[in-house]
């Protein structure tokens, strides 16, 4: 996981409608209910079938502090799939997404003109077809740099060149990204 994946993923989590379970033993048997399974869900997590079905039964109620990581995360990835899919598929076909970041900014462009990247923070709305490639390959299996290729393009053809309205030519580079969040 990685800046650009983690801020995607959190920006569709922002649709949920129910708060995810809190206590260990919701979230556990939140996981058997998904999984399928006692057997499942301690494979997944890492720890023994017995000690999956105390949870369950409020024997165990305080996991450790690495186990509770990742059943929060285990459950986070699961909570309410159609939301999700829902939020998803409109931003990538009415709403878009806004993206907020701050990172240094290069340019290669015509001769005489600066090409010095500097620090910038940009807030821009990202169209539709922008939010679609992103989403696209995040659900492909992209790389972290292959994402930040992706969000640096939109905003360098969004922000920068206005759509092809100015700026034709210019190429951004998008290096050294402080903070980056998304919003649907």
């Amino acid at each position: 996981m990685g800046i650009v994946d983690d801020g995607l993923n959190r920006a569709v989590q922002q649709a949920f409608t129910r708060p995810i379970p809190k206590s260990a033993g919701a979230q556990m048997r939140y996981l058997v209910k998904q999984l399928k399974g006692t057997r499942a869900v301690a494979r997944q997590l890492g720890i023994s079938q017995r000690t999956v079905e105390r949870y369950v039964k409020d024997q165990i109620r305080r996991p450790r502090p690495d186990l509770a990581q990742r059943l929060a995360v285990a459950v986070r990835e699961r909570w309410q799939p159609r939301l999700r899919a829902q939020a998803r598929k409109q931003a990538a076909t009415s709403r878009g997404v806004v993206i907020d970041v701050r990172a240094r900014f290069g340019f290669t462009a015509a001769p005489g003109s600066t090409d010095d990247a500097r620090l910038r923070h940009i807030t821009c709305a990202l169209p539709p077809q922008y939010a679609a490639r992103l989403f696209n390959a995040q659900d492909a299996g992209a790389s972290e740099q292959q994402l930040r290729d992706i969000a640096g393009q939109s905003l360098g053809e969004v922000y920068f060149q206005d759509g092809g309205r100015r700026a034709q030519g210019l190429a951004v580079e998008f290096t050294d990204i402080e903070q980056m969040e998304f919003d649907l």
